[in-house]
């Protein structure tokens, strides 16, 4: 049979159909691109309403959840809906209401950031309350032509979302300030800035870094090193402030040449241990700011036969999941990341709902003690 006989409900775009017998359809094709004839037409408010015997308004308060519909009523309209496989148009409701019922999450450009187990946990817990409240979720990245074409003002002024929470932000990130003055709906997430007075949810980071400065000090460290990261964060300078004041208490007054920048990783923490040793080989405890940094330390002790932690100790701040299976298990700092990602998008969205109370929590932390801290090993 010729490729120009068709008798699909296909035709290509632009052609002229002839009738010849048998009903076929003979194609004169003009354009190579094929088109589907329409299919059933989506079903209508307006169906479901008719096939009810309600009103469309009653329908949409049904869709609504709204109080005044009787619960008989309410049965009947939804097994319709279900019946029929009404869709509700999502678009037509957000431009018809002032809520769009999404959110968007704003982290800046890193690498494999969507993979991290950090930014995992905060993004979950967002993700999961968002879904309890009825809102969508998308993800941004504040990359410098995302903030050089104002974007993120775009996405409130085109109404894409209602709120913005901004995840892994720092000093360096002056876009922050165009949200200072409250006009749009925004969170930061496990950090703050206290030079904007933006809403924000936190984990404690002061108190959990006392909590590990009190620990090794009662397991009799003074020679105590930081493996640090990032001053532009406001939380990783509290972790630093805790430690020198911390050591200072004691008498101990820290150099500079005991902190070394691990920049939140495991190579860094590993060439930071590294580093440590070389200027202080005498050190008998190292505090990481996180648990990929105080995991590349663990590493670089092993490598240099040196045991943890009858030599030296090791504590990281985090305690992701991975932290109670490496050997020896990390004494470590339980953040809890989830629960923080929980709270923002809470307040986010009762902020978004006309909540005027400035925002400012911060979750507790504490120490989950493992394998590898002990008491200072003696000195000489």
């Amino acid at each position: 049979m010729s490729s120009d006989i068709n008798t699909t409900n296909e035709v290509a775009e632009g052609s002229e159909t002839l009738t010849v017998p048998g009903g076929a359809a003979l194609t004169q094709r003009r354009r190579g691109v094929r088109r589907s004839l329409p299919g059933p037409k989506p079903v209508s408010l307006r169906d479901v309403a008719r096939q009810a015997k309600v009103s469309v308004a009653t329908v949409s308060m049904v869709l609504n959840d709204n109080p005044r519909i009787s619960r008989a009523t309410h049965m009947k309209v939804q097994r319709l809906i279900e019946k029929l496989g009404y869709q509700t148009n999502r678009l037509a409701q957000s431009l018809s209401s002032r809520y769009t019922n999404v959110l968007a999450v704003m982290l800046p450009a890193l690498r494999h950031a969507f993979a991290d187990a950090y930014f995992g946990e905060l993004i979950s817990g967002i993700c999961d309350r968002a879904g309890k409240m009825g809102y969508k979720v998308m993800l941004e990245q504040a990359k410098p032509e995302f903030i050089k074409e104002r974007k993120h003002i775009q996405i409130f002024e085109r109404r894409y979302v209602d709120g913005i929470l901004c995840l892994g932000v720092n000093d360096r990130h002056h876009f922050l300030e165009d949200y200072k003055d409250g006009r749009y709906p925004m969170l930061v997430v496990d950090n703050y800035f206290p030079q904007y007075g933006l809403d924000y949810a936190v984990c404690d980071y002061r108190s959990g870094a006392e909590q590990v400065m009190n620990y090794l000090m009662q397991l009799g460290h003074r020679r105590i090193a930081l493996i640090s990261a990032a001053p532009e964060v406001t939380t990783a300078r509290d972790l630093r402030n805790v430690y020198k004041e911390k050591l200072a208490a004691a008498g101990s007054e820290p150099a500079d040449s005991w902190i070394e920048d691990g920049k939140f990783t495991e190579e860094g923490g590993a060439d930071a241990m590294r580093a440590i040793l070389e200027r202080h080989p005498d050190v008998t405890a190292v505090f990481a700011g996180n648990d990929k940094m105080a995991i590349g330390a663990l590493h670089l002790l092993k490598t240099r036969n040196m045991n943890v932690p009858a030599d030296i100790s090791v504590v990281g701040f985090d305690d992701m999941q991975h932290s109670a299976f490496v050997n020896p298990s990390l004494t470590t700092v339980h953040l809890p990341l989830y629960q923080v990602g929980l709270l923002a998008c809470e307040r986010l969205i009762e902020r978004v709902h006309g909540r005027s109370e400035k925002v400012e929590e911060t979750l507790s932390t504490h120490l989950v003690v493992r394998e590898s801290t002990a008491m200072a090993r003696a000195s000489g």
